[in-house]
């Protein structure tokens, strides 16, 4: 009696499949998803004279990472391991980067449509209109700053179990890093505040993105913030893997 091994290509294709087929069931709560950064886009049209297009873009882009990697991907892991699904995925011959990996490209795949979806709402609504090079660059700019997201997503659910106080933490954190960021960036707080947020996740990643929708203004300030913004990926990532639980 031979016992087949099914290979690491068919493995990943089936768990891909799987995990886009379970995304489009819960397409509902994609498109809520998906819906919070296009309104800030459109609600923030009136900025665009005075900021500029690449910032009322950017602005969009990380409230939707936000979105994407803390209200999405971290809720979906706690919950499907407190159901025991990925119990039941582990006792196959199933690899265990093959499942982790598979959710993480379904994100970012999201992502990608969210990142899509804004530069058209902008350029069809707002007006708004930048040199090929600056989406190109931008986009993958994005995909980059969803990884930060997505990273800390996942040393959130590493380091707390229970599927409600994940979703509370993951609600709390969002609420923290959309007003402190927005209002930090506007001055509203105070100089010492506005420093910070510069330099915290929501920022760094805001900077990244607006100045790779403008590549002629890179400058050593975006230099630093996107080395930051690798350096909390890898951070945030190492942590999330080290205390994540299967069950």
């Amino acid at each position: 009696m031979q016992t087949k091994i099914p290979q690491t290509s068919a493995v990943m294709s089936a768990l891909l499949r799987a995990d886009f087929t379970t995304l489009w069931r819960n397409r509902r709560s994609l498109r809520l998803v998906l819906l919070v950064p296009v309104v800030i886009v459109i609600s923030w049209k009136g900025m665009v004279n005075m900021m500029g297009g690449a910032y009322v873009l950017s602005g969009g882009i990380t409230i939707g990472l936000i979105s994407i990697g803390l209200l999405g991907y971290t809720n979906s892991i706690a919950r499907d391991r407190d159901k025991g699904v990925f119990q039941r995925l582990r006792v196959g011959p199933v690899a265990a980067w093959t499942i982790m990996c598979s959710r993480i490209l379904v994100q970012l795949a999201t992502i990608m449509v969210m990142t899509i979806a804004i530069f058209a709402v902008g350029n069809l609504v707002d007006k708004i209109a930048l040199p090929p090079l600056g989406y190109v660059t931008g986009f993958f700019a994005a995909v980059l700053g969803g990884a930060l997201y997505l990273s800390l997503g996942q040393l959130i659910v590493g380091l707390i179990k229970n599927p409600e106080t994940v979703n509370s933490t993951t609600r709390l954190v969002y609420f923290i890093f959309i007003m402190v960021g927005m209002l930090g960036n506007f001055g509203v707080l105070g100089d010492v505040v506005k420093e910070m947020v510069q330099w915290s996740p929501y920022g760094v990643v805001n900077r990244v993105i607006a100045t790779a929708l403008q590549p002629e203004t890179w400058d050593l300030h975006a230099t630093y913030a996107l080395l930051a913004t690798l350096g909390y990926t890898a951070v945030f990532g190492v942590l999330g893997i080290r205390f994540f639980k299967w069950n």
